[in-house]
């Protein structure tokens, strides 16, 4: 098992491994859980006695007004008080819904999270986001808000199809540019029966640990986190969600590459796309770049008038800034060329 904890602001322990020890918090308790892992939310319910349970679908539809909506009903409808414990059990969808709940109801409640993901696990878990969606944007809605800790049971990734559990590693592929971290670029040996699984998700883990405390809501340091995200939050609008989150960042980092290559960076474009062939992404759909324009209008990351991109100028090291229109769509369409003919070698 893997021990890592956040200090700043609030400090809460981030647990990862096998055959965790759950806390037992104190109090009334109540779980909510993605129904794709139902049976190891009914084995957590059990162990920790906890009677109040609610199920609901996983994935990004589930991040809506309306869920968030129905859990605070089912809570109040629990006649939950103030000191009760939320335990929140899936995968990055339903920590960010979670968490939003248990900063809202009755103005904040304690919750646990308990990751089931290999992106809930690398990523949403960590750093205190919690969020929704509305109909024009991805995560318009949400508050800073930490949890009481973080334990990462890795034994339901098993629960996960083979190509959900990589789109996760997306994130950990992110974390090793950010960070120049060679290790965690590498992504070809990681896999729930590698005996480095543990200690590849906790360094990935750590990269965005360090980041978050020192900037915890995300003034300035916390941004290089959105590399590859202000296309991929675009990718996944138009399509209304098609896109997995962790396909879309995928090519999302390939948009950044091609960014920083524009902009006189290092070429760290046959990095990412060696990272999607292992991938294996989804084609994408026709979208010009108008189709994309009205979500990045709308994107949560813009400052007055400007929209910053976190721009690659090399490993570890990365530019945050305003970027021309002429750039933009002039990478975007050496990005869809580059996509294409990925595909069309695949196929082949």
């Amino acid at each position: 098992m893997q021990k890592l904890q956040i200090k700043h602001p609030v400090p809460y322990p981030i647990h990862i491994g096998f055959d965790l020890e759950l806390p037992q918090a104190p109090g009334p308790r109540a779980i909510i859980f993605d129904l794709a892992v139902e049976g190891y939310a009914q084995e957590v319910a059990t162990r920790l006695d906890i009677a109040a349970s609610l199920g609901l679908p996983g994935g990004e539809g589930v991040k809506s007004l309306a869920n968030y909506a129905r859990v605070l009903s089912w809570l109040a409808q629990q006649a939950l008080p103030r000191d009760t414990t939320l335990y929140v059990v899936g995968g990055g969808s339903l920590t960010d819904l979670g968490g939003f709940v248990a900063a809202t109801y009755l103005r904040g409640v304690r919750y646990i999270s308990l990751p089931t993901t290999t992106l809930a696990v690398v990523d949403a878990s960590v750093g205190n986001k919690t969020g929704i969606n509305l109909p024009e944007g991805k995560n318009l809605v949400g508050a800073f808000y930490a949890p009481e800790g973080v334990y990462a049971e890795l034994k339901t990734l098993r629960t996960l199809p083979p190509p959900t559990f990589k789109e996760g590693l997306v994130e950990a592929f992110k974390h090793g540019l950010i960070a120049g971290d060679e290790v965690l670029v590498n992504v070809a040996p990681v896999s729930l029966e590698w005996e480095g699984l543990e200690r590849y998700l906790a360094r990935a883990v750590m990269v965005k640990v360090q980041i978050v405390e020192a900037d915890p809501t995300e003034q300035n340091e916390r941004r290089k986190l959105n590399l590859g995200h202000t296309l991929a939050h675009a990718l996944e609008g138009a399509t209304q969600g098609a896109l997995s989150h962790g396909v879309a960042v995928g090519y999302g980092l390939l948009f950044a590459a091609l960014l920083g290559r524009a902009l006189g960076g290092a070429d760290l474009v046959p990095t990412v796309l060696q990272f999607l062939h292992w991938l294996a992404p989804p084609p994408l759909p026709r979208l010009g770049w108008g189709d994309l324009t009205p979500f990045i209008s709308r994107d949560k990351k813009k400052l007055s008038k400007a929209l910053n991109w976190v721009i690659p100028k090399d490993m570890g090291q990365l530019d945050i800034r305003p970027v021309s229109e002429e750039v933009l769509m002039g990478c975007y369409q050496e990005f869809l060329s580059l996509v294409a003919a990925m595909h069309q070698q695949k196929s082949s």
